[in-house]
């Protein structure tokens, strides 16, 4: 059931960012004359459509994978009053970020209001107003427990949160590693939190310098702020902006940097090359990953973690289509500018092509995300 809801949570967040995304879009077009024929929520096939009485054609479509906005004349080289063409370089560049902007916007907006009762810590130097922010954290969390183990023959579960160890109170990771250390080789009790009742079991310690517990833990960790919150708010979407564009950089070094290193007679140059590319996959979720694994994950921890993550894809949504990508806004924008930089006309065909291709690759690589999101679920 809870795989069931988190897919229909992931499923409504991406249709309604991805929808608010081709809104920024059409307002934008309008506003420069440009005739928006159709705002589509989902892909076609169309399952119902309505005429609207400002003559654009609203459309609601049977795969629920995002949605769409069409233009009048949408290649460049079109030139008949209300065609996207017909419009300015400068005016085609407002067009085509507007989209951007507008999930950044709403990225910025969820993380203020997410600031007023509890923004996610997930950053260390991450954004605060110290006269008025402060962090609150979630009790101690068990997760991944190793077979015969202390933790797990203690009868202890993944999600149980420590409450006490020894006698002492537990309020953080830090406080918990040093209990264990102080009464390593000792049998001692645990208090700890399961479905919102407390119990106690008795965990006979490990003798040894790691291994004591033999469960991950984790806490989360989140800042509260009042008259900050949009301060916050923004200044968290442009730090998370730039991590981002961070984790992107490592991402592209990681993958081509381990497919060329590949290449070498040295076997140990080889084994890291393969641990790269291995790192760069995982670290990257397509549909399944998100559908299947992130939201039902999240829609456990609560609507908070729900709405925080929806902020980070709105957020995501806005740094990948700024980039040079063919298919995507920035590559329009990119081949748009680089033919005027050329002096060349950019035709009606060889923009198809340029588009068509890019547009390939981006599915190739989702299909190649999609098995990733597979090969990880059957680990």
């Amino acid at each position: 059931m809870d795989l069931i809801i988190g897919i229909i949570i992931g499923i409504i967040v991406l249709v309604v960012l991805v929808a608010l995304h081709e809104l920024g879009h059409a307002v934008a077009a309008r506003r420069y004359g440009v005739v928006v024929e159709e705002f589509g929520i989902g892909f076609p096939p169309r399952a119902w459509g309505k005429k609207l009485k400002n003559g654009v054609l609203f459309s609601l479509n049977w795969l629920p994978l995002g949605g769409f906005v069409k233009l009048q004349g949408e290649h460049d080289a079109a030139n008949k009053k209300g065609d996207y063409g017909a419009a300015t370089f400068w005016q085609k560049t407002k067009i085509l970020l507007a989209g951007v902007l507008t999930n950044w916007i709403i990225a910025a907006l969820i993380f203020t209001i997410l600031a007023l009762f509890g923004l996610p810590k997930i950053i260390p130097n991450q954004f605060v107003v110290p006269a008025d922010s402060h962090q609150v954290a979630a009790p101690v969390q068990l997760s991944t427990l190793v077979k015969d183990y202390p933790a797990a023959k203690a009868g202890l579960k993944d999600g149980d949160t420590v409450v006490a160890l020894a006698g002492e109170p537990v309020d953080n990771v830090e406080e918990f590693i040093a209990l264990t250390k102080e009464n390593k080789g000792k049998t001692v009790p645990i208090e700890y939190e399961r479905d919102g009742k407390k119990a106690t079991a008795v965990v006979a310690l490990r003798d040894s310098n790691t291994a004591i517990f033999g469960s991950t833990l984790s806490q989360r960790q989140a800042i509260r702020a009042t008259w900050s919150a949009p301060i916050v708010g923004i200044a968290t979407t442009g730090q998370f902006t730039w991590v981002t564009l961070q984790g992107l950089g490592e991402l592209v070094s990681n993958f081509f940097g381990g497919l060329v290193l590949q290449l070498s007679p040295n076997p140990e140059t080889r084994k890291e090359a393969s641990a790269n590319v291995q790192k760069a996959g995982d670290s990257v979720a397509g549909p399944i990953g998100i559908l299947g694994t992130i939201f039902p994950e999240a829609g456990k921890a609560g609507p908070t973690q729900v709405l925080f993550l929806a902020g980070i894809i709105s957020l995501t949504l806005a740094v990948m289509n700024t980039l040079p990508i063919p298919s995507l806004d920035g590559g329009r924008w990119f081949v748009t500018a680089l033919f005027r930089v050329l002096k060349k006309p950019l035709t009606k065909a060889r923009e198809e092509k340029i588009q068509g291709t890019g547009f390939l690759i981006l599915m190739a690589l989702i299909v190649v995300i999609t098995i990733g999101d597979v090969t990880k679920l059957f680990r």
